[in-house]
């Protein structure tokens, strides 16, 4: 059975909408006004940000970016990961990013947690997770770890601008890793 968008909300009508319900709404006040660029693929700008998932990090406000301008790659903690690692493959070979840009921040949630997340949703689910939680206890060290896995990477061939930064989250600040 195929559903339509007008058939995606609650049966209920009295019932609350949910959020992906408001978000359903907003896209379709957004396509009202919609007009496509024309825009490619292809950041404009040649950059890739990899950046922490947080809700608090508005990386297109705080970075001056318009829509096109880079790809964003986002996860928990910002972590260069082997998924990131293909993010980035695919971002310079396939799309033409010669930057890259890590963005780590204060208050991170990964900050402090251990391993004994795993452990405890193994105990939880009945499976260990296939994942490194990839928490941390320094940012500047995880910020410089990060920048090392991307500048020692064999399938990214563009290495040369690779830079790290930790985003403060009460004063909006960046601050460069060396």
């Amino acid at each position: 059975m195929t559903v339509t968008p007008e058939q995606s909300s609650p049966q209920d009508p009295t019932a609350t909408p949910t959020i992906t319900d408001r978000f359903v709404a907003a896209n379709r006040e957004y396509a009202v006004t919609f007009r496509d660029g024309g825009m490619d693929a292809r950041p404009v700008q040649q950059v890739a940000v990899v950046a922490c998932m947080d809700a608090r990090l508005d990386l297109f406000a705080a970075l001056g970016l318009e829509l096109g301008d880079a790809h964003i790659i986002r996860n928990a903690g910002g972590v260069v990961t082997d998924d990131t690692i293909r993010s980035l493959t695919i971002s310079q070979r396939a799309l033409g990013t010669r930057a890259v840009v890590l963005i780590h921040h204060t208050g991170c949630g990964l900050l402090g947690l251990t391993e004994d997340f795993r452990r405890e949703l193994e105990l939880e689910v009945g499976q260990r997770p296939q994942w490194a939680v990839e928490s941390f206890v320094d940012l500047d060290s995880d910020v410089r770890q990060s920048m090392q896995r991307v500048r020692t990477s064999p399938f990214l061939p563009h290495t040369e601008d690779v830079r790290g930064f930790v985003f403060d989250v009460h004063t909006g600040l960046l601050r460069e890793i060396h």
